[in-house]
């Protein structure tokens, strides 16, 4: 309990307790003062010097081209509930849903959703491969996703091989990796699953970030759906080493680089000794992909203009599926 609490205390994530606080705060301003802001909001995206930059990030989370009405069996805004389980998914969407009429129909799939769903909805994550105009994505579970470090170490004063923790039981791919890497030289590898491992030798406490960044290179290894490390460590001067990923979420995923946003390895991590001998051996190829990755964290540091770009997907997401509740935007 003792190392438990230490680890919550010291784990350098974002607080929860301090999320739900403004979650449940949120809720006493009236619906009605969100959706008054809405058009005033929208149309200061036409008169910002990167409103490109914004509507190419718009369309790349809602692909939909073609309107498709919800039928009446969809929920709308109004009848959004806090539910007993992923809370995190009600209070994320309902920052941006609240802007708008609360009798719009739509769709929200909440948790690790790696497959295109049947009707357009609001998700979290969707897979890279294939048409993926039903899945607009929006940014949730952010709390547990998207944290950035200020990383002081040099990446020359690390320890030069990799580092793994996360939760491995369920999870064939991780598996595989800890079966090639566990008790290697290459990587400190761990498994932190509170329930049972196999084998039992895996099993290890967490590690905060802190502690991972003691290292040069930090494995993102795909779970459920992405790796939700990777934006911190991006932000890190130690370097991501992952197989090309095979989904995506609000982080774009899709648009990164292998080779210079991330060491790029072999989904069967075959290689990976290679390729971090390669790059000890080349520290100013190393430097250059921490490089990077900072420039391609930066573009979500903004907070003015990322609720400006959820906004414009949730816009465009809702007036695809309820055309005709909708007058011509005045915005675009």
């Amino acid at each position: 309990m003792i190392r438990r609490l230490n680890y919550l205390l010291h784990s350098g994530k974002n607080s929860k307790l301090a999320y739900y606080l403004r979650g449940y705060a949120s809720l006493l301003v009236p619906n009605g003062f969100w959706r008054s802001l809405r058009e005033r909001l929208l149309s200061q995206i036409e008169r910002r010097e990167d409103k490109e930059y914004i509507r190419q990030r718009i369309d790349y989370y809602c692909q939909l081209e073609q309107s498709v009405s919800l039928s009446a069996s969809s929920p709308t805004i109004g009848e959004q509930k806090i539910p007993k389980k992923q809370k995190v998914y009600f209070f994320d969407s309902r920052e941006i849903v609240r802007y708008f009429d609360p009798h719009l129909r739509w769709e929200l799939l909440p948790g690790d959703i790696v497959h295109v769903p049947d009707l357009p909805s609001i998700v979290k994550s969707r897979p890279l491969a294939g048409a993926v105009r039903n899945s607009t994505l929006l940014k949730m579970d952010k709390v547990r996703h998207f944290i950035f470090v200020k990383d002081d170490l040099s990446w020359e004063d690390k320890k030069p091989m990799a580092i793994f923790r996360g939760k491995v039981a369920g999870k064939q791919s991780r598996m595989d990796f800890m079966h090639r890497y566990f008790g290697s030289s290459v990587c400190d590898c761990g498994d932190v699953s509170r329930q049972g491992t196999v084998p039992a030798e895996w099993q290890t406490g967490k590690k905060t970030i802190r502690d991972h960044l003691q290292y040069r290179y930090i494995m993102a290894l795909e779970g459920n759906d992405v790796a939700s490390n990777l934006k911190w460590v991006m932000s890190s001067n130690s370097i991501a080493v992952m197989p090309r990923p095979t989904c995506e979420t609000w982080f774009m995923e899709g648009t990164l680089i292998p080779d210079y946003h991330y060491i790029e390895i072999k989904p069967d991590f075959s290689d990976l000794e290679q390729r971090l001998t390669f790059y000890n051996n080349h520290p100013e190829q190393a430097r250059q992909i921490i490089d990077h990755a900072h420039t391609y964290v930066e573009q979500f540091k903004d907070k003015r203009r990322e609720q400006l770009i959820a906004l414009g997907v949730m816009d465009k997401y809702l007036r695809k599926v309820n055309p005709s509740s909708f007058a011509p935007p005045v915005h675009r």
